[in-house]
């Protein structure tokens, strides 16, 4: 009888617990939905005066005030997660980063929540990210003008099918980031990539085969077309691992929503920067076969070592606990 009225009574702690997490969660979504409706609005405005620039160097200018704007949104979100005290937050980056140089990230990607972790650790550490879009989404309302105010390389692709029809757009595409990037040249950059191509999970890890325990096989697509566009103006590449311990348990990365109720016990960064060889710079990965092999070995090494330090960090937690 002790056992059935302690459950009892635990009952309504469980549910007032339950409803006060989504009560918090509703909340910040709409704190974030509204500051980020705010800033597509005001970016919308501030794009008229970048598009009518009497000259570059107040273009430029016009840039810094963009990605500042930018910057002061994430740091508006990275506020409001930080309400979350039971999110234990262990980042480590690497010291001496330039805010503005011109850099390539490369992450595994397991969640959405990637991206936010990103934005946490290295907002005004690194020059805002930029990552490529398909040139369609510049018609998407109102984002596709923030985009295109923010700089994001607009990406022109064809499918397997026209390529097929016409062989001469074969690497095409590696042009088109080359001049999506000249831009790159003048202002500071942080190319963002996940080389996975979609999210982790221990169901799509079986049905692809991948010979890595927490990592899906890398694509090179993304990677190489930064190392063809920036070619010599990359410093240097940022190498983040992103843990979430929980998903030895669950399988898979958590949800957006999961990190808004304040669900994710801990979230851990790692990060290291790496001196990218020269002569996987400026290369044409589409047309030349060799070179294509030389920067499939590479990541293939990158990602063995993330997937090694991935399985140490787990084992790590699991011991404490």
């Amino acid at each position: 009888m002790r056992l059935a009225g302690h459950a009892t009574r635990e009952a309504p702690i469980s549910i007032f617990s339950t409803a006060l997490k989504t009560t918090k969660a509703t909340l910040t979504l709409l704190a974030i939905s509204f500051s980020t409706i705010v800033l597509t609005i005001v970016l919308c405005i501030l794009a008229v005066g970048k598009f009518l620039a009497p000259t570059e160097s107040f273009r430029n200018w016009m840039r810094k005030v963009l990605a500042g704007l930018a910057e002061f949104w994430i740091s508006v979100n990275n506020t409001i997660f930080s309400l979350y005290r039971n999110t234990h937050w262990d980042i480590q980056i690497p010291e001496g980063l330039d805010y503005n140089g011109c850099y390539l990230v490369s992450s595994n990607h397991q969640s959405w929540v990637d991206i936010l972790v990103l934005q946490r650790s290295f907002n005004r550490k690194l020059p805002f990210f930029r990552f490529f879009i398909k040139s369609q989404l510049f018609w998407v309302p109102f984002l596709g003008i923030a985009w295109w105010a923010l700089d994001m390389p607009f990406m022109k692709r064809h499918s397997r099918e026209k390529i097929a029809k016409q062989p001469g757009l074969k690497g095409r595409d590696l042009e088109n980031a080359r001049k999506a990037c000249e831009k790159f040249r003048t202002i500071p950059v942080a190319m963002t990539n996940f080389p996975e191509g979609t999210r982790f999970s221990t169901t799509k890890s079986a049905q692809r085969k991948s010979p890595y325990r927490n990592l899906l096989q890398p694509r090179i697509g993304g990677i190489g077309q930064v190392f063809y566009a920036l070619a010599e103006e990359l410093d240097a590449l940022i190498d983040v691992t992103i843990v979430y311990p929980q998903s030895r348990q669950t399988g898979r990365g958590p949800t957006f929503w999961e990190l808004l109720r304040g669900d994710i016990s801990e979230i851990i960064v790692r990060a290291e920067k790496r001196d990218i060889p020269k002569h996987l710079l400026g290369r044409n990965f589409r047309t030349d076969h060799e070179f294509r092999g030389e920067l499939e070995t590479w990541m293939s090494q990158l990602w063995l070592e993330k997937d090694q330090l991935i399985s140490t960090v787990l084992d790590q937690k699991h011991r404490v606990r």
